[in-house]
Protein backbone atom coordinates (compact mmCIF):
# COMPACT_ATOMS: atom_id res chain seq x y z
CA UNK A 1 0.00 0.00 0.00
CA UNK A 2 1.36 3.09 -0.98
CA UNK A 3 1.45 6.30 1.03
CA UNK A 4 0.55 9.83 0.01
CA UNK A 5 3.58 12.15 -0.93
CA UNK A 6 4.89 14.51 1.60
CA UNK A 7 4.33 17.69 0.85
CA UNK A 8 6.45 20.55 2.04
CA UNK A 9 4.56 23.65 3.67
CA UNK A 10 5.06 26.62 1.29
CA UNK A 11 6.57 29.20 3.93
CA UNK A 12 4.30 31.97 4.82
CA UNK A 13 5.40 35.75 5.35
CA UNK A 14 3.32 36.47 8.28
CA UNK A 15 4.88 39.76 8.62
CA UNK A 16 4.02 41.17 4.92
CA UNK A 17 1.02 42.63 5.87
CA UNK A 18 1.74 44.61 8.90
CA UNK A 19 4.82 45.86 6.01
CA UNK A 20 2.39 47.20 3.56
CA UNK A 21 0.86 49.11 6.07
CA UNK A 22 4.16 50.92 7.60
CA UNK A 23 7.32 52.25 6.63
CA UNK A 24 9.01 51.17 10.08
CA UNK A 25 11.55 48.31 9.49
CA UNK A 26 9.57 44.91 11.11
CA UNK A 27 9.69 41.09 10.52
CA UNK A 28 13.36 41.82 8.87
CA UNK A 29 14.28 38.15 9.30
CA UNK A 30 18.10 36.92 10.33
CA UNK A 31 21.33 35.26 9.17
CA UNK A 32 22.77 33.42 12.02
CA UNK A 33 23.24 36.84 13.93
CA UNK A 34 23.20 39.29 11.88
CA UNK A 35 20.52 40.73 9.27
CA UNK A 36 20.15 39.43 5.85
CA UNK A 37 22.17 40.66 3.36
CA UNK A 38 19.15 42.35 1.40
CA UNK A 39 17.68 43.78 4.33
CA UNK A 40 21.32 45.10 5.63
CA UNK A 41 21.81 46.67 2.19
CA UNK A 42 18.59 48.79 1.97
CA UNK A 43 19.34 49.58 5.99
CA UNK A 44 22.53 51.06 4.87
CA UNK A 45 20.95 53.11 1.64
CA UNK A 46 18.15 54.49 3.51
CA UNK A 47 21.22 56.21 6.37
CA UNK A 48 23.15 57.26 3.40
CA UNK A 49 19.81 59.22 2.06
CA UNK A 50 19.62 60.69 5.29
CA UNK A 51 23.11 62.07 5.70
CA UNK A 52 22.96 63.21 2.25
CA UNK A 53 19.36 65.26 3.09
CA UNK A 54 21.41 67.03 6.26
CA UNK A 55 24.40 68.30 3.72
CA UNK A 56 22.33 68.90 0.62
CA UNK A 57 22.30 72.73 -0.39
CA UNK A 58 18.90 74.31 -0.41
CA UNK A 59 17.74 75.21 -3.89
CA UNK A 60 16.76 78.47 -4.10
CA UNK A 61 16.20 79.09 -7.32
CA UNK A 62 14.29 76.24 -7.89
CA UNK A 63 11.98 77.11 -5.10
CA UNK A 64 11.22 81.17 -5.80
CA UNK A 65 10.43 79.76 -9.72
CA UNK A 66 8.05 76.98 -7.91
CA UNK A 67 6.48 80.25 -5.88
CA UNK A 68 5.60 80.94 -9.21
CA UNK A 69 5.78 85.02 -8.91
CA UNK A 70 5.04 85.29 -5.04
CA UNK A 71 6.92 88.38 -3.16
CA UNK A 72 9.87 86.87 -1.61
CA UNK A 73 12.87 87.64 0.30
CA UNK A 74 16.05 85.46 0.27
CA UNK A 75 17.92 85.42 3.90
CA UNK A 76 21.00 83.70 5.70
CA UNK A 77 21.39 82.89 9.46
CA UNK A 78 24.52 84.12 11.30
CA UNK A 79 25.69 80.44 10.54
CA UNK A 80 26.73 81.13 7.22
CA UNK A 81 27.57 77.53 6.02
CA UNK A 82 27.07 73.59 6.82
CA UNK A 83 29.56 72.93 8.97
CA UNK A 84 28.91 75.81 11.53
CA UNK A 85 24.81 75.63 11.65
CA UNK A 86 25.31 71.86 12.19
CA UNK A 87 27.60 72.60 15.08
CA UNK A 88 26.35 75.95 16.23
CA UNK A 89 22.59 75.77 16.93
CA UNK A 90 22.34 79.00 18.32
CA UNK A 91 24.18 80.67 15.10
CA UNK A 92 21.29 79.36 12.79
CA UNK A 93 18.49 81.08 15.19
CA UNK A 94 19.36 84.62 14.38
CA UNK A 95 19.80 86.43 11.21
CA UNK A 96 23.19 87.65 9.56
CA UNK A 97 22.96 91.04 10.29
CA UNK A 98 23.03 92.32 6.87
CA UNK A 99 19.95 90.64 6.04
CA UNK A 100 18.10 91.14 9.65
CA UNK A 101 18.09 94.96 8.00
CA UNK A 102 16.75 94.39 5.20
CA UNK A 103 13.67 93.06 6.77
CA UNK A 104 11.14 96.20 7.99
CA UNK A 105 7.70 95.84 9.03
CA UNK A 106 5.34 96.63 5.83
CA UNK A 107 1.69 96.42 7.72
CA UNK A 108 1.43 92.27 7.00
CA UNK A 109 -0.05 90.15 9.93
CA UNK A 110 1.21 87.28 8.79
CA UNK A 111 4.70 85.85 7.88
CA UNK A 112 5.42 83.36 6.20
CA UNK A 113 9.08 81.35 5.82
CA UNK A 114 10.71 78.76 3.98
CA UNK A 115 14.26 77.46 5.81
CA UNK A 116 16.39 74.97 4.81
CA UNK A 117 16.91 72.97 8.55
CA UNK A 118 17.94 69.33 8.37
CA UNK A 119 16.48 68.58 5.03
CA UNK A 120 16.47 71.14 2.21
CA UNK A 121 15.07 68.75 -0.21
CA UNK A 122 12.00 68.67 2.17
CA UNK A 123 11.42 72.03 1.68
CA UNK A 124 12.38 72.23 -2.01
CA UNK A 125 9.57 69.23 -2.29
CA UNK A 126 6.89 69.90 0.05
CA UNK A 127 7.49 73.80 0.73
CA UNK A 128 5.93 75.64 -2.36
CA UNK A 129 2.67 74.20 -2.92
CA UNK A 130 2.18 73.83 0.33
CA UNK A 131 2.30 77.76 0.62
CA UNK A 132 -0.05 78.24 -2.07
CA UNK A 133 -2.48 76.20 -0.55
CA UNK A 134 -1.99 77.91 2.97
CA UNK A 135 -2.53 81.46 1.45
CA UNK A 136 -5.42 79.93 -0.33
CA UNK A 137 -7.07 78.92 3.16
CA UNK A 138 -5.90 82.46 4.50
CA UNK A 139 -8.27 85.23 2.56
CA UNK A 140 -8.48 87.61 5.89
CA UNK A 141 -4.71 87.31 6.50
CA UNK A 142 -2.37 90.24 4.70
CA UNK A 143 1.31 88.27 3.98
CA UNK A 144 4.28 89.94 4.13
CA UNK A 145 6.74 88.54 1.13
CA UNK A 146 7.55 85.24 1.58
CA UNK A 147 11.05 84.81 3.45
CA UNK A 148 13.46 81.98 2.28
CA UNK A 149 16.22 81.53 4.87
CA UNK A 150 19.44 79.22 4.55
CA UNK A 151 20.79 77.18 7.39
CA UNK A 152 17.69 78.11 9.28
CA UNK A 153 16.34 76.87 12.45
CA UNK A 154 13.28 76.88 14.04
CA UNK A 155 13.80 80.31 16.24
CA UNK A 156 15.00 81.52 13.19
CA UNK A 157 11.16 82.97 12.52
CA UNK A 158 10.77 84.67 15.34
CA UNK A 159 13.34 87.52 14.33
CA UNK A 160 11.82 87.40 11.15
CA UNK A 161 8.55 87.65 12.17
CA UNK A 162 9.72 90.52 15.03
CA UNK A 163 11.36 92.35 11.95
CA UNK A 164 8.34 92.25 9.48
CA UNK A 165 6.12 92.98 12.50
CA UNK A 166 3.35 90.16 12.47
CA UNK A 167 1.02 88.78 14.37
CA UNK A 168 1.82 85.20 13.15
CA UNK A 169 4.71 83.59 11.63
CA UNK A 170 4.92 80.22 10.22
CA UNK A 171 7.94 78.54 9.26
CA UNK A 172 7.96 75.26 7.06
CA UNK A 173 11.26 73.90 7.85
CA UNK A 174 13.07 70.71 6.67
CA UNK A 175 12.68 67.88 9.58
CA UNK A 176 15.08 65.65 11.08
CA UNK A 177 15.47 62.72 8.16
CA UNK A 178 14.54 59.40 9.43
CA UNK A 179 15.52 56.39 8.00
CA UNK A 180 12.50 56.21 6.42
CA UNK A 181 11.78 59.61 5.80
CA UNK A 182 14.64 61.75 4.75
CA UNK A 183 12.71 64.54 3.14
CA UNK A 184 10.06 65.85 5.77
CA UNK A 185 8.75 69.18 6.51
CA UNK A 186 7.32 70.43 9.51
CA UNK A 187 5.25 74.10 10.16
CA UNK A 188 5.85 76.01 13.55
CA UNK A 189 2.92 78.49 14.14
CA UNK A 190 3.83 81.39 16.71
CA UNK A 191 1.75 83.95 17.83
CA UNK A 192 3.39 87.74 18.44
CA UNK A 193 6.96 85.89 17.46
CA UNK A 194 10.22 87.46 19.34
CA UNK A 195 13.57 86.83 19.47
CA UNK A 196 13.61 84.41 22.65
CA UNK A 197 10.66 82.58 22.53
CA UNK A 198 10.64 79.53 23.88
CA UNK A 199 9.08 75.98 21.77
CA UNK A 200 6.57 75.78 24.32
CA UNK A 201 4.82 79.08 22.73
CA UNK A 202 4.74 77.08 19.68
CA UNK A 203 2.49 74.74 17.70
CA UNK A 204 4.03 71.99 15.41
CA UNK A 205 2.39 70.28 12.63
CA UNK A 206 5.43 67.62 11.46
CA UNK A 207 5.74 64.58 8.90
CA UNK A 208 4.54 66.81 5.88
CA UNK A 209 5.29 64.53 2.85
CA UNK A 210 3.79 62.68 -0.16
CA UNK A 211 3.78 59.32 2.08
CA UNK A 212 2.99 60.99 5.13
CA UNK A 213 0.76 64.32 5.45
CA UNK A 214 -0.40 65.37 2.66
CA UNK A 215 -0.45 68.94 1.03
CA UNK A 216 -4.21 69.74 1.54
CA UNK A 217 -4.81 68.28 5.30
CA UNK A 218 -1.48 70.45 6.32
CA UNK A 219 -2.35 73.37 4.97
CA UNK A 220 -6.13 72.74 6.57
CA UNK A 221 -4.41 71.68 10.06
CA UNK A 222 -2.13 74.80 9.80
CA UNK A 223 -4.29 77.36 8.59
CA UNK A 224 -7.03 76.46 11.72
CA UNK A 225 -4.11 77.17 13.73
CA UNK A 226 -3.54 80.48 12.54
CA UNK A 227 -6.99 81.57 12.39
CA UNK A 228 -7.11 80.18 15.96
CA UNK A 229 -3.78 81.88 17.59
CA UNK A 230 -5.80 85.19 16.12
CA UNK A 231 -8.49 84.26 18.19
CA UNK A 232 -7.29 83.19 21.34
CA UNK A 233 -3.72 85.75 21.34
CA UNK A 234 -1.79 82.49 21.94
CA UNK A 235 0.13 79.69 20.48
CA UNK A 236 1.92 76.96 22.32
CA UNK A 237 0.61 74.40 25.12
CA UNK A 238 -2.41 77.16 25.84
CA UNK A 239 -3.71 76.06 22.19
CA UNK A 240 -4.89 72.40 21.23
CA UNK A 241 -5.39 71.30 18.08
CA UNK A 242 -9.14 70.78 17.49
CA UNK A 243 -8.72 70.49 13.93
CA UNK A 244 -10.23 67.00 12.98
CA UNK A 245 -13.21 68.06 15.42
CA UNK A 246 -14.39 71.30 13.57
CA UNK A 247 -16.27 70.05 10.99
CA UNK A 248 -19.35 70.77 9.77
CA UNK A 249 -22.43 68.56 10.55
CA UNK A 250 -24.94 67.03 8.71
CA UNK A 251 -28.31 66.58 9.03
CA UNK A 252 -29.26 64.06 11.66
CA UNK A 253 -29.92 60.59 10.90
CA UNK A 254 -33.53 59.66 10.13
CA UNK A 255 -33.50 57.56 13.08
CA UNK A 256 -33.27 61.32 15.43
CA UNK A 257 -35.55 62.65 13.36
CA UNK A 258 -37.85 60.58 13.49
CA UNK A 259 -37.78 60.71 17.19
CA UNK A 260 -38.11 64.14 17.56
CA UNK A 261 -34.48 64.75 18.59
Amino acid sequence: MSRPPVRTPIPVDVWARLRSATDARIGLGRSGEALPTRAMLDLQYAHALARDAVHEPLAVESILRALDGLPTVVVESQAGDRHTYLTRPDLGRRLALADGERLTATGADLAITLGDGLSAGAVAESGPPLVHALLARLPSWTPAPIVVARQARVALGDEIGARLGVQVVVMLIGERPGLSAPASLGAYITWNPAVGRLDAERNCVSNIRPAGLGIDEAAGRIAWLVDAARRLRLTGVGLKDAYPEEVVRLEPPPRDRDLGA
